[in-house]
């Protein structure tokens, strides 16, 4: 169980909570994103506690926002390369998930920890993601409000930090991206551990260009100067979460519904060339 620290005299910027924790074993594209979903359901109907769930993914996955084209993918070089592909229930751009950590939040939009509306709920969880990067020993994090970048167009996430995305040195760190359905928001991100940022570029059919891409974004390795283990990186940022946060994280696993709920999403959602396809 991990729990946030704080002195009697030091103000909690939150009451404190109890969140439930799930490290999951590696999966899927579909299974991952079908998980997610299956836990904001049962968040939203109150039959399980706000969760915290890192993961990784096996195959490496390229996913795509909800509302991008797949036309913006190669998707031959990807099946060529044993690639899975999928469509996030949530925004955003294109992201290859390969030796990085993913993390998803689901809760409630009541809860004042996602307050205040979209901006302000990236601003306070980004606190978080902060505090558990600074376990790793980041330094120098900027996580603020920008405004959206007009100029620069492409599919690729990392390319453009958006609201409260961590950046350290001008470059993203964390791309993250957000739902809300049922009362409940959903937020996931991905925080590439080690390897070529740019290794998405070769599956996008508008062949960004790797050196741009590799000015905008970075990976931990690149900032620590050395490698960090998945399992490393998992625990600093969910006692980074707590601290920053006010929690008390209670090591759980998916319920026999959410399991049952995720499979049937798997084959029915997103395995399917429906949603795939939908935008």
């Amino acid at each position: 169980m991990t729990g946030s620290q704080h002195s009697c005299s030091e103000a909690r910027p939150y009451p404190v909570a109890k969140w439930r924790l799930i490290y999951s074993p590696a999966a899927d594209g579909p299974t991952n994103m079908a998980v997610d979903e299956a836990v904001l359901h049962t968040v939203g109907s109150q039959e399980s506690l706000p969760t915290l769930r890192v993961y990784r993914w096996e195959p490496p996955c390229l996913s795509i926002g909800r509302g991008q084209s797949v036309q913006d993918v190669d998707r031959r070089a990807l099946e060529a390369a044993g690639y899975d592909l999928v469509r996030r229930p949530t925004g955003g751009r294109s992201l290859l998930h390969i030796d990085e950590l993913t993390y998803s939040i689901v809760v409630p939009e009541d809860d004042p920890r996602v307050g205040g509306g979209v901006v302000e709920s990236y601003r306070r969880l980004s606190a978080g993601l902060v505090r558990g990067l600074e376990r790793l020993g980041v330094a120098e994090i900027v996580a603020d409000e920008r405004a959206a970048n007009r100029e620069v167009e492409g599919a690729v996430c990392f390319e453009v930090p958006s609201h409260y995305e961590i950046t350290v040195g001008g470059k993203k760190l964390v791309g993250s991206a957000q739902m809300r359905a049922q009362g409940v928001v959903l937020q996931h991100g991905a925080i590439p551990l080690h390897g070529d940022i740019a290794r998405i570029c070769p599956f996008l059919t508008d062949l960004p260009d790797a050196t741009r891409v590799r000015t905008r974004a970075t990976t931990v390795e690149r900032v620590l100067s050395h490698r960090v283990s998945w399992d490393a990186a998992a625990d600093a940022l969910v006692a980074g979460l707590a601290e920053a946060l006010d929690l008390t994280l209670d090591l759980g696993h998916l319920t026999a519904e959410e399991s049952a709920a995720a499979r049937e999403l798997r084959a029915g959602k997103y395995t399917g060339e429906a949603w795939t396809t939908i935008a």
